[in-house]
């Protein structure tokens, strides 16, 4: 039987009882809401106030309900949240639909708070600081899964993956070679041609040789080097470690046995260390090449004698303390695109994001671990 929507009001003693029946739901609602309006619990409008007969209402039966959508629904909850009436009765669907709208009766802020631009500058600064010191941490505990996986290839040497280790020395050398060969040449160009400018007001156009060489073997090979490893191998890592996260290739590793570290991993970062210093050396090379076409070119310094001076000028020491960075950059710079290919959960977003992170973190320390070294090598005396 499919009646149409009705009610009675029940009056009592502080305990009137609304009780529904038939067919709550817009279709068949006829007059049911102005008739609800005319006991005086609430205006047309549907506000309500407390001081009519619908006010008292303690219970709302719901057992001869037949069904119920939600705009009947809401007129029920409306009832119970304005009076605190309780309901009794009601089918298992029309119980979950009150729950569901009772769940969704919350009050939406239409317009954001205003805060002042010293209290959002204050919560920027705090949710950037947050955010870093979770990426420390997480960086450190991976670090040490890393260390525990070297362990277990310690102990049982044939897991060690050559085959991946010499793969990744291709993708991150031999492939690299022509971007950072014409990068440090043209650098080597740039620092001759401009400290030339501002030497020749001296009359010390000589001395060019001097700051191509120094600037180049001890500082700008390896950090121009490392800047561009990172942008180049540390994003590729994050993007292909984020991509096989999001396709469940690496659950799927762990779960036939395969330590994603030791297989994904270590291979990277391993490759990464030990290329940094040959790519480091090559790069000092190029500049100092690049240099030497300027001032044979600009200053008619032949390059025999420019060969000379380099010899005489540059230092081991310089080339030592580029050696000894390299690799260092070069681990970290794995580490931190692995670690943020790891990181990736969501979606592909994430996986663009995370590569994003990857670069601007490694970038960023191997800046910090360069000023390190340069204030520590300074304190050694080497100069």
């Amino acid at each position: 039987m499919n009646r149409g929507a009705d009610f009675t009001y029940e009056p009592g003693d502080g305990k009137a009882i609304i009780r529904f029946s038939g067919r709550l739901t817009l279709a068949r609602m006829g007059d049911l809401p102005q008739r609800l309006a005319s006991l005086g619990g609430y205006d047309h409008e549907g506000d309500a106030h407390d001081d009519e007969k619908i006010a008292s209402v303690s219970v709302i039966d719901l057992n001869e309900v037949e069904r119920v959508d939600t705009v009947g629904a809401w007129i029920i909850h409306r009832i119970k949240r304005d009076y605190g009436a309780r309901i009794e009765g009601g089918k298992p669907d029309v119980v979950k639909l009150l729950n569901e709208i009772e769940k969704a009766d919350q009050k939406v802020q239409i317009h954001p708070d205003t805060n002042n631009t010293f209290t959002e500058m204050l919560a920027t600064a705090g949710h950037a600081t947050r955010a870093a010191g979770a990426s420390v941490i997480g960086m450190v505990g991976f670090f040490g899964a890393m260390m525990v996986g070297i362990g277990g290839i310690i102990r049982n040497p044939r897991r060690f993956r050559l085959n991946a280790v010499v793969q990744r020395f291709e993708v991150v050398g031999i492939n690299a070679l022509a971007i950072i060969g014409l990068m440090s040449f043209l650098i080597g160009i740039v620092i001759a041609q401009q400290g030339a400018t501002q030497l020749e007001q001296f009359g010390m156009e000589v001395f060019t040789i001097n700051l191509v060489g120094r600037s180049s073997m001890r500082e700008l090979g390896v950090l121009m080097t490392a800047i561009m490893v990172a942008g180049r191998s540390g994003s590729a890592f994050a993007a292909q470690l984020g991509t096989m996260k999001l396709t469940e290739e690496i659950d799927a590793m762990r779960t036939i046995g395969v330590s994603p570290i030791e297989a994904l991993v270590l291979p990277r970062v391993l490759a990464t260390t030990i290329m940094m210093p040959l790519l480091g050396f090559y790069a000092g090379v190029m500049a100092v090449i690049g240099g030497m076409i300027f001032v044979w070119a600009g200053l008619d310094i032949p390059p025999i004698t420019y060969l000379q001076r380099i010899r005489e000028v540059v230092p081991m020491t310089d080339v030592m303390i580029g050696l000894i960075k390299a690799p260092v950059f070069g681990f970290i710079i794995g580490l931190t695109g692995c670690y943020q290919g790891m990181q990736v959960e969501a979606n592909a977003e994430e996986v663009g994001l995370r590569t994003t992170s990857a670069v601007v973190q490694g970038i960023f320390m191997v800046i910090v671990l360069d000023a390190i070294f340069a204030v520590f090598f300074t304190g050694l005396g080497w100069k």
